[in-house]
């Protein structure tokens, strides 16, 4: 019973980002802002990660076999751990490539759409 009221959470939360991922894609699109692109990124990334998510949640109810005589329900926190790894090492990387790229090439926001990014971000 807990785990499916997990799992209700954990899908609603993907079609959730998946739906501002866009959003902020968009902003992006139209102001080039780089605060945009991270956070439309983030966004990915935490959709991906809720698959994972979701991905360790089947593979845990797997039933007990010979192999694993007490059954497969601690593979979902090898996968909240991959989970972890990814978002420490993917999220820092891109960080530092933004730090890198804006170090370059500073610019603020083009064109007439300033507003964009706040809109999206309220």
């Amino acid at each position: 019973m807990a785990a499916s009221g997990g799992t209700k959470a954990i899908v609603a939360a993907l079609a959730a980002n998946l739906t501002i991922a866009v959003l902020k894609f968009l902003a992006f699109i139209l102001t080039l802002s780089s605060s945009m692109l991270a956070e439309a990124i983030h966004s990915v990334a935490d959709s991906g990660n809720q698959i994972l998510l979701l991905v360790g949640g089947k593979r845990a109810k797997r039933a007990a076999d010979s192999e694993h005589p007490f059954g497969y329900g601690r593979e979902r926190y090898i996968y909240a751990f991959i989970v972890s790894i990814v978002l420490f090492s993917v999220g820092g990387l891109f960080a530092l490539y933004e730090a890198w790229e804006k170090f370059h090439d500073p610019h603020g926001i083009e064109g007439a759409f300033w507003w964009v990014p706040l809109a999206v971000l309220v």
